[in-house]
């Protein structure tokens, strides 16, 4: 019984980091919904951000494998350290209401720009989830889905309603991260 609980348990935790991860993919699709954007693009833009949630912890996660061998018994403080500077970082910025460049996301250029720019922090968080040797198949593939449905979700709700939203949404995304880097120093 105590298998099912530890399994639960990582389940929601890499679910828990993928909603906070999903928080930026969320807040900037609010914004750039905004400016009205089509369906097909709605779905265009979510497939690619899925992709990179899925692409940046993997290769995160590799460099966190990697890292653990070398670093030993400091791996789980130098992983609870990032997550907690990553954290931080994302409040700060909803606090400083900084906002994406204007950007011609029809463009491969300006789509990979942004994918890449709401799948950045998935990269430290991999290589967090690296250093504590998660599974890795489990992780890439929540990451990948919820970053694709909560930027559906932003660019559904940017074409209905106002901007407000974005900001408390990367707010509490870091809030989310930040808790967990406490945990893992704890």
């Amino acid at each position: 019984m105590s298998a099912v609980n530890v399994q639960l348990g990582q389940f929601l935790t890499i679910l828990l980091l993928a909603i906070a991860l999903g928080m930026d993919a969320f807040s900037l699709g609010i914004g750039l919904g905004l400016k009205g954007i089509r369906l097909s693009d709605i779905l265009k833009i979510s497939a690619v951000i899925a992709v990179f949630h899925i692409i940046m912890p993997l290769m995160g996660m590799f460099a966190g494998h990697y890292a653990s061998t070398l670093l030993g018994s400091v791996a789980a403080v130098t992983g609870g350290g990032l997550l907690i500077i990553l954290g931080g970082h994302m409040i700060y910025s909803s606090l400083r209401g900084e906002t994406a460049s204007s950007f011609d996301h029809r463009s491969a250029w300006g789509l990979t720009v942004f994918s890449l720019m709401v799948s950045i922090d998935s990269f430290s968080v991999g290589i967090s989830m690296g250093l504590f040797a998660s599974d890795i198949v489990l992780t890439i593939l929540l990451f990948g889905a919820v970053g694709g449905v909560m930027s559906v979700l932003g660019l559904l709700l940017g074409r209905k309603i106002g901007y407000w939203v974005g900001e408390y949404g990367e707010a509490f995304g870091g809030i989310i991260l930040l808790a967990f880097g406490i945990k893992f120093l704890m």
